[in-house]
């Protein structure tokens, strides 16, 4: 069971992915929460998906629309993080969105 305010898949937030190395995806930036519910009802981290609105359409990246802007859902920088990392929640990836995410991450870790 999901507890209020608690962070759930295919919501997305402001999070704080500083500090990083080489070439992780850097700063404050919207992130996809894609770690099932029921993880994220227990545990103080979530497995959250950086949105860009830039870059190239690679496989591993999912086209979306958030809050009017053209992107894409990076899942080759997919990350762990602190529940303190999540700064502020800006809504949800359309449903439709999620079943691609999952899919695509499906399909990076199946044999």
């Amino acid at each position: 069971m999901v507890v209020d305010g608690t962070p759930r898949r295919g919501d997305v937030y402001v999070v704080e992915l500083d500090p990083t190395r080489g070439s992780e995806i850097r700063k404050t930036r919207p992130c996809a929460v894609v770690s099932p519910d029921e993880l994220n009802a227990q545990l103080r981290t979530f497995i959250v998906a950086p949105l860009t609105s830039g870059g190239h359409g690679y496989p591993f990246r999912v086209p979306c629309r958030f809050q009017g802007r053209a992107g894409h859902i990076v899942l080759d920088q997919i990350r762990t993080v602190d529940r303190e990392r999540l700064k502020e929640r800006l809504g949800r990836v359309p449903a439709r969105t999620m079943e691609a995410v999952l899919e695509v991450l499906q399909e990076m870790f199946a044999p």
